[in-house]
């Protein structure tokens, strides 16, 4: 399947494109980072309930619903001369000034905070639209695992940056020198947008290509049974991830020691395991990547409801299960999101891949929605127990799906 039409040499401008990747995908990370991992201990120092921070889980909807407006980015160029380029420069701009309002507000304001944070969701839920149909037709296929596998590391040092980065700014300068902290790191970015080198043919003869539509997507074969894929592989990860921190927790496992073990699963995980699976998806193809990925899971989802039964004591083996859960969130992305591109068509990529990205985002949320009232009601052993058996089922109708795909989707990256 084509992508786009090129006329330079295979492989040529290849390190300037992941350094522009690198750039679009931290304008994501950063920000996010903040509201995710930065804000929910700073506003329990400051005495706002679990239970309000939880509202935080508001700001999935953009992420969930941007399907719904990705044919609009899709066809209309903001500037003559910038289409996606344009979307992303205007976005990362109002991020900027959305983030500095943050000073309008105090720490603990949790009305004033969370109608700005879902305007700055909704922003990079914009973006992310067209920096994914930008990276589609920019990527050739033997290109997409480590141009795939840079947005996983950017979203891995987003986490640094507007998670970690902007906690130490908060302990050292408060409130207002975190905000603009962070809204310095989000200006960075903006050095990427220059230089994306959008195809002139997108441009030349826009007029004549067919009217971006989300049914467009539905109504090809290919398409619906990546759909598929992409609606089951993340299920049982959405069961496990969400309480694998309280599970430690319940386990008599300190605090600083699970954060030890995230930060340095991370970052293993966003540099080395997502450059190690690129390599992989490009010589194996999507079919044994996911493959193997699903089985990795299967192991680490045992290990956990062993654990939970009482039938494998001591915590070397569950911190083992918990680096490698990291470790597949990461490269399953890298995967995933490789495969999607694959089905996407020049003439709608931010469309055609923002439904499969949702999809997956999606089923992770339901996932995460019913572990804590599983665990509540039925206790982790069940909970981990029942993770397990979807995640074999969910690995076997993979390959099957997979298997019955014809073309670039049956052997993505290769």
């Amino acid at each position: 399947m084509a992508i786009a039409t090129e006329s330079r040499p295979a492989g040529t401008e290849r390190p300037s494109l992941l350094l522009v990747l690198t750039g679009l995908y931290l304008a994501q990370a950063i920000p996010t980072s903040l509201f995710l991992v930065a804000m929910p201990p700073i506003l329990r120092q400051e005495g706002v309930t679990r239970t309000t921070i939880g509202y935080l889980g508001l700001l999935a909807i953009p992420g969930v619903l941007k399907f719904l407006w990705a044919p609009m980015v899709d066809r209309v160029r903001p500037f003559a001369r910038a289409h996606r380029a344009g979307w992303i420069a205007l976005t990362q701009v109002g991020v900027v000034l959305t983030v500095l309002s943050l000073l309008l507000i105090r720490p603990g304001d949790i009305a004033g905070f969370i109608p700005i944070a879902f305007v700055i969701a909704m922003l990079i839920a914009t973006q992310d639209i067209a920096a994914d149909g930008f990276a589609t037709l920019a990527l050739r296929p033997g290109q997409r695992p480590m141009g795939n596998a840079v947005q996983s590391g950017a979203a891995a040092a987003g986490v640094v940056l507007g998670g970690s980065v902007g906690l130490l700014l908060y302990h050292q300068f408060g409130w207002a020198g975190m905000v603009l902290g962070i809204a310095g790191l989000c200006l960075l970015p903006l050095a990427a947008v220059p230089a994306m080198r959008e195809d002139s043919d997108i441009a030349e003869g826009s007029a004549l290509r067919p009217r971006p539509r989300v049914m467009a997507f539905l109504q090809r074969p290919e398409a619906r049974r990546i759909l598929w894929v992409a609606l089951i592989f993340r299920a049982s990860e959405g069961l496990v991830k969400p309480m694998e921190a309280p599970y430690l927790i319940d386990a008599q496992v300190g605090l600083d020691t699970i954060a030890y073990l995230s930060g340095a699963a991370a970052t293993v995980a966003g540099l080395a395991g997502t450059v190690l699976l690129a390599w992989l998806l490009q010589r194996r193809g999507a079919t044994a990547t996911l493959g193997l990925i699903g089985i990795l899971r299967v192991l680490a989802c045992l290990v956990f409801a062993l654990h939970a039964a009482g039938l494998v004591p001591g915590l070397p083996l569950l911190f083992g299960a918990a680096a490698l859960q990291t470790l597949i969130r990461y490269t399953e992305l890298v995967a995933l999101f490789s495969l999607f591109m694959t089905v996407a068509t020049p003439s709608q990529p931010g469309t055609d891949f923002t439904i499969l990205a949702c999809a997956q985002y999606a089923a992770y949320l339901l996932g995460s929605v019913l572990s804590g009232m599983i665990a509540d009601r039925f206790g982790y052993a069940l909970l981990f127990g029942a993770a397990t058996l979807l995640s074999v089922a969910v690995l076997l109708g993979t390959l099957r799906l997979l298997a019955g795909a014809t073309g670039p989707a049956a052997a993505s990256g290769s």
